[in-house]
């Protein structure tokens, strides 16, 4: 079984929006800048450097240099920092929540495109300098969906309370987390190696913000990524004139339920608030709302006239936080990006965006959806061979992937689709005889025929299930590796730690990912760990 990949059209993974993203639909195409491919990057640079603001650079250095001045930092991350400062240097960018120790795979898989790309970009553009990324979700507040990981087909939560923003949560009482992971973890080398790292991240710094960076810069510090916490006073200020826009304003809720009219046949993955910014503190992160001429932060008596708001945004910027429909902008505003990686329903809702982007007069980047990955090892392969199954196989619904294998494991057919073909053509004739003769008689002949077919239906069943048990054991290894390979009936990407594939791997695991995943490439990865 070659190592082999499929696209994510062909994957049953992707959504239809996403589909025809990737098949670059007519209907599209007024909600994207550019579609990504090499060619396009040379007229995004061009835009971008037309439209950035380069006094934005100097604070975002200043910022960054402060960030990372507690960490040690590799040589090439140290001059990608510095590159920022210069007007030919252009970031590539992923986000993503802080998740307790990286959380399920496709974080890395984010990252790694990222790099990658910066690395290609380069090649192709010398003249440029591209950096990789990693915004960290810091003011989000929804720790529940972060607070857990999966290894071994366990689950390890962190049990603490949360209101306000992660990134300032502090990780007091991750010592009794660790305690139970590590005695799941064992011994070995790589062991040693995974325990080091969790309790260099999390046991010595005391929030979720700066464990996340060191953890993010352990893994990927010798790529040159560069990692920016945004929840910060000085990059605020520079996004002042945006969040007075959506105070007073609301463009955005106007612009993106326009662009929800256009999408009005797909699944919508956000909707616009009228104001789409929070109140921020450190235990607090709530909606503003605009109700009685007054500005309301929702659950709490802080209220503000305009002028009082307006006053706190020039003297305290740090005190409003994006949300989903914002942060976009605010990334666009404060980095000079060409491009955005993340997930499918990512780029869903970044593809609700650009006209917003138009109103207010900043660049929108090229959207790109991240690599997926399929890990597997040789003995898993070849046990697909053996069982003779393909990749495409392996990835289509279980109870499909039984039924079509039924199929093939006798010499005699169990669809009775041409049965219930020429039953249909006998009651066909039946009732045209009604419609002649006496038409009160067409009720009876449909019913009749309702009953029969459904006969046929239960006998059909009835077989199959026959033929399930017939060849249970051979049936039941298939659903064994496809459990293994797509456990709880999803995507490994969303449901395993990184861990889980180290402990095995060692030092060789991410390289191998970093060898292997082709950013522009459309398509879902398999890859054998050797």
């Amino acid at each position: 079984m070659p190592t082999d990949c499929i696209s994510y059209q062909n994957s049953g993974y992707f959504s239809p929006l996403m589909n025809d993203y990737l098949e670059q639909k007519s209907n599209l195409q007024s909600l994207y800048n550019r579609f990504p491919n090499f060619e396009n990057f040379e007229a995004q640079i061009l835009e971008k450097k037309e439209n950035f603001e380069d006094q934005n650079r100097t604070v975002l250095v200043s910022v960054l240099l402060k960030q990372y001045s507690k960490i040690s930092i590799s040589g090439l991350t140290q001059q990608n920092i510095e590159a920022l400062a210069s007007p030919n240097t252009f970031t590539i960018t992923t986000g993503h929540q802080l998740n307790l120790f990286t959380g399920p795979l496709y974080f890395l898989y984010k990252i790694i495109s990222t790099i990658n790309l910066a690395k290609e970009l380069k090649a192709k553009y010398p003249a440029q300098n591209f950096v990789p990324i990693y915004w960290m979700a810091t003011e989000d507040h929804d720790f529940d969906e972060i607070n857990y990981f999966n290894f071994k087909g366990r689950k390890f939560r962190w049990n603490k309370e949360s209101t306000g923003p992660v990134g300032r949560l502090s990780t007091e009482g991750l010592d009794d987390f660790f305690e139970v992971y590590s005695h799941e973890l064992g011994s070995g080398k790589n062991a040693e190696t995974i325990k080091k790292l969790f309790q260099e991240s999390y046991l010595n710094h005391s929030n979720l913000a700066d464990a996340t960076r060191f953890l993010a810069n352990e893994l990927f510090g010798e790529y040159g990524l560069v990692i920016l916490d945004a929840d910060n006073q000085d990059l605020k200020r520079t996004f002042i004139p945006y969040i007075k826009g959506e105070l007073t304003q609301q463009t955005s809720h106007k612009k993106v339920l326009e662009t929800i009219e256009k999408l009005d046949h797909y699944n919508i993955q956000v909707n616009p608030r009228e104001i789409n910014l929070f109140y921020v503190e450190d235990n607090l992160r709530e909606r503003i709302i605009f109700e009685n001429d007054k500005y309301n932060v929702n659950n709490t008596n802080i209220k503000f006239s305009e002028s009082e708001i307006l006053s706190l945004l020039e003297n305290n910027p740090e005190k409003f936080s994006p949300n989903v429909i914002m942060r976009p902008l605010y990334q666009e505003v404060i980095l000079p990006n060409l491009c955005y990686i993340g997930g499918g329903g990512e780029i869903a809702y970044w593809l609700e965006l650009k006209s917003f982007f138009d109103a207010v007069n900043v660049s929108f980047p090229i959207l790109l959806v991240r690599n997926s990955v399929l890990l597997t090892t040789e003995k898993q392969a070849k046990k697909a061979d053996k069982l003779g199954l393909s990749w495409s196989d392996l990835f289509s619904k279980q109870e499909d992937l039984v039924n079509e294998k039924i199929k093939l494991l006798d010499d005699f057919s169990i669809d009775l689709s041409i049965q219930k073909d020429f039953l249909k053509n006998q009651f066909h004739y039946l009732h045209s005889l009604a419609q002649k003769t006496d038409k009160s008689f067409l009720g009876a002949v449909k019913a009749q025929e309702a009953k029969q077919i459904k006969g046929l239906e239960n006998l059909e069943k009835r077989l199959l299930k026959a033929q399930k048990k017939k060849h249970s054991e051979e049936l039941e290894r298939i659903t064994d590796l496809q459990n293994e390979l797509f456990p709880n009936k999803s995507l490994q990407e969303r449901q395993v730690n990184f861990s889980e594939f180290y402990i095995e791997n060692g030092v060789r695991f991410i390289p191998q990912l970093f060898n292997q995943l082709k950013p522009l490439e459309s398509n879902f990865n398999i890859i054998i760990l050797s």
